[in-house]
C-alpha cells in the first residue's frame, strides 16, 4: 500500500475587511473621549437600533468589555465592538468626527444606507448581500 496523504493541507484564510473604519479625526476624538472617561472601557460599542422616522438609527456608548459574540476591530489605536445584530447594517462603514460652526458629531459612511430622513437622525440601511464565491 502505498504513503499517499490524501488530506488537502488547510488553506490560509484571505484576512476579513474591516467592517467599521475610522477616520483619523473620529479615531483622534474617541481617544480623547475615552482618556477622559470615569473608569477605563474595553472600547467603543457601534450599534443600530430601529428608532426614528426612518426606521434606524447609529448608536454609540462605551463598553465595559467585549460581548462573547461581538465583532473587535482596531483601527487607529481605537478598539470598536460591534454589536453582532448589526454587523450587517455596518460592513463597509467609515466614521468621521466632523466640527462645523454650529455643531460636531460622528458622522457614518454607510454604503448600505438607502434613505435617511429630514433631519439626519435616522436612517434606512439594508443589510449587506454576501460576496460571491
Amino acid at each position: 500500500m502505498s504513503d499517499l496523504n490524501l488530506t488537502p493541507a488547510p488553506r490560509a484564510r484571505r484576512p476579513r475587511p474591516k467592517v467599521v473604519t475610522l477616520t483619523d479625526a473620529a479615531a483622534e476624538r474617541v481617544r480623547t473621549i475615552m482618556a477622559k472617561a470615569e473608569k477605563p472601557y474595553a472600547g467603543l460599542r457601534v450599534g443600530v437600533k430601529n428608532s426614528g422616522c426612518a426606521g434606524q438609527e447609529y448608536i454609540l456608548e462605551y463598553a465595559e468589555e467585549a460581548g462573547p459574540l461581538d465583532e473587535v476591530v482596531e483601527d487607529k489605536g481605537v478598539t470598536i465592538l460591534i454589536e453582532p445584530k448589526a454587523v450587517l447594517f455596518l460592513v463597509g462603514t467609515e466614521i468621521d468626527y466632523v466640527t462645523t460652526k454650529l455643531s460636531a458629531k460622528f458622522q457614518f459612511r454607510n454604503p448600505n444606507e438607502t434613505d435617511a430622513c429630514g433631519c439626519g437622525e435616522s436612517v434606512t440601511i439594508e443589510p449587506a448581500k454576501a460576496a460571491d464565491a
